[in-house]
């Protein structure tokens, strides 16, 4: 009997890849809960509409039969956030509406829900070779952080009081085809042939492809470990952020032209105009440990940083002809 699942931000970056994968599985029946119709339907799947979370119930027909929730959905982390409150902002979606989603799929029969969260949860940045794993005290900085951090906390309670098998999924920086903000500022910035002062950058940062998250994704559905699981997830290869640059810059056929300044000063520049966050981001070091992801589900990435990088410039350098 195929297990019936329901995925939550089907249209956003990672669930339409997620949708795209789940098209070819015969094992499972699909419903996407949106807000409104997509322009261009995925074949086979069953599209619920559903303008606010916040009025989900368990007589909603979108969770009817549902067995399993993939909960991509949520108010995402912005660099210059306009709410006059940004962390309730963050908890009335993050929080709030995952939390009201959880109770009435439970209540309506499902028995398991992956919740995709952050690892902003761990923090902002590590040591070198003094990676986040999943044991680690939650330490989140910025509101979003902080909300999936709360989100990840009730979920785990509405766990012990349901039985409802909860999975928490913390990504780092994601990146493949369509990828937008940072990353493909560093690709535009790469065609353009800009010299950029990262060469003497020896950060180390973890990164996660499409493809590896959700396969990912994929694995907790359905493997049974993953129950009552919190789980970091990466390529398992990490980069300096010269590194990247170089490896980007092949992939685009348009080799990085670095120049070596040193961190404090690019720091100090970046500071002075008000873009500190960012320089963290270029210079700050975020490794994450998947051995818990290798060892309790077997899971391995899928992909290559190489192949990850490469796709993510195929689809770049294709936009730019269009």
């Amino acid at each position: 009997m195929k297990a019936q699942l329901l995925v939550t931000g089907s249209s956003g970056f990672v669930g339409s890849h997620l949708i795209q994968q789940l098209m070819g599985r015969t094992e499972y029946d699909v419903r996407a809960l949106v807000r409104r119709l997509p322009d261009v339907m995925a074949t086979g799947v069953d599209y619920a509409v559903l303008p606010d979370f916040s009025t989900v119930t368990a007589e909603s027909p979108s969770l009817l039969g549902i067995d399993v929730v993939v909960h991509l959905a949520s108010r995402v982390h912005v660099m210059n956030d306009t709410e006059s409150d940004p962390l309730e902002a963050f908890r009335r979606v993050n929080v709030g509406h995952t939390l009201q989603l959880a109770r009435s799929a439970v209540a309506a029969g499902a028995k398991r829900f992956i919740f995709v969260s952050s690892v902003k949860v761990n923090g902002e940045q590590t040591a070198i070779g003094k990676p986040y794993t999943e044991t680690d005290i939650p330490s989140p900085v910025d509101p979003y952080g902080i909300s999936k951090m709360e989100a990840e906390d009730a979920l785990r309670e509405l766990a012990a009081q349901t039985g409802l098998e909860v999975v928490i999924v913390r990504p780092v920086l994601v990146y493949g085809p369509g990828v937008k903000a940072n990353f493909a500022n560093m690709m535009k910035w790469l065609k353009k042939g800009v010299p950029l002062p990262f060469g003497a950058i020896g950060n180390q940062r973890s990164l996660v492809a499409l493809d590896n998250l959700v396969s990912f994704i994929l694995t907790c559905v359905s493997h049974p470990a993953a129950a009552h699981q919190t789980f970091l997830v990466s390529d398992g290869e990490d980069v300096s952020t010269a590194q990247l640059l170089i490896r980007l810059g092949e992939s685009l056929s348009s080799p990085a032209r670095l120049i070596s300044v040193p961190e404090w000063l690019l720091v100090l520049g970046a500071t002075l105009l008000g873009r500190k966050a960012l320089s963290q981001r270029l210079c700050g070091s975020l490794q994450v440990d998947i051995t818990k992801s290798r060892q309790l589900l077997g899971w391995a990435p899928i992909v290559t940083l190489k192949t990850g990088l490469d796709a993510t410039a195929q689809h770049y350098l294709s936009e730019q002809t269009q």
